[in-house]
């Protein structure tokens, strides 16, 4: 597998887990929390979520965690895309 599919391969699945999230935060605005497709996203999105939770100040009704979660997972992707690129 050459650098350049990896590198596309890493860009596709933080796009795919990024929607995810979004759809998770959609989810959770419309479903009840004992909806079966709310618990799948749920089993998915939470893990990741609780320790960015448990860093982050309380901020009242508002939840910052799935935008740090965003902004951390595409962080993520670009760093490993530029190493693979410089590896060329």
């Amino acid at each position: 597998m050459s650098t350049a599919n990896l590198a596309q391969m890493i860009s596709l699945l933080a796009n795919l887990f990024t929607i995810l999230i979004i759809v998770w935060v959609i989810v959770s605005w419309i479903l009840p929390p004992y909806h079966p497709l709310r618990e799948a996203l749920d089993r998915i999105v939470d893990p990741m979520l609780s320790p960015i939770r448990r860093v982050m100040p309380a901020t009242g009704m508002i939840d910052l965690s799935p935008m740090i979660l965003i902004i951390l997972v595409e962080l993520i992707a670009r760093i490993l895309i530029s190493l693979l690129v410089s590896i060329r």
